[in-house]
């Protein structure tokens, strides 16, 4: 396991536990709210998982019940937050917001108690490929920074074959760290630092 930068190496012994990550306060035109597990978001979000581009590589084309369970899980946990972000009142992406260092990514990275990683989904395909991503970035890791600034450093680790993906996180923002493997991928882990 390398390390992401020098800075682990002056990690400390002993458990620190951060609080539940924090929901981004997004400026406009971006609007980013948790997802509600009845009704409009639980349909959109379903139907987004559904969708060939995003099930290829989140692999959660579950039923609705069981995404309507998930969402629950999350909202009642302190390690994810499922957000739905809005781009001039449309929702266009889905974000999972975790404390990596409470995730299966730990077990591959030095992770740090405040260390925010991400989830990011374009539901629809029509809105893939105009910038979208690389857009809301900047703007969701500041926020992100702002909202608990004991964080350093935001990650992604999407899976190794989605290019589009990678291209989008660097344009971003994001720095390539690392290639991990996960139980169900292999991931570049990328990070950007506060």
């Amino acid at each position: 396991m390398r390390p992401v930068s020098h800075l682990d190496s002056y990690r400390t012994a002993g458990h620190v536990e951060a609080p539940a990550p924090p929901l981004p306060v997004l400026p406009q035109p971006w609007d980013a709210r948790l997802a509600d597990p009845d009704g409009f978001h639980l349909d959109l979000i379903h139907r987004w998982m559904q969708s060939p581009h995003v099930a290829a590589f989140w692999r959660q084309a579950w039923p609705r019940d069981r995404w309507e369970l998930e969402l629950r899980d999350h909202l009642a946990g302190n390690d994810i937050r499922p957000v739905l972000v809005a781009l001039e009142g449309r929702p266009v992406i889905y974000l999972e917001v975790y404390r990596a260092a409470r995730d299966r990514v730990a077990k591959c990275y030095h992770a740090r108690p405040h260390d925010i990683g991400l989830h990011i989904a374009v539901g629809e395909l029509a809105m893939t490929d105009r910038g979208l991503v690389r857009t809301l970035l900047p703007v969701l890791t500041r926020a992100l920074f702002d909202a608990d600034p004991q964080c350093t450093r935001v990650i992604l680790e999407p899976d190794v074959r989605n290019t589009r993906a990678i291209k989008s996180f660097q344009a971003g923002g994001f720095q390539l760290a690392d290639e991990i493997l996960l139980p169900d991928k292999v991931a570049a882990l990328m990070v950007c630092p506060r």
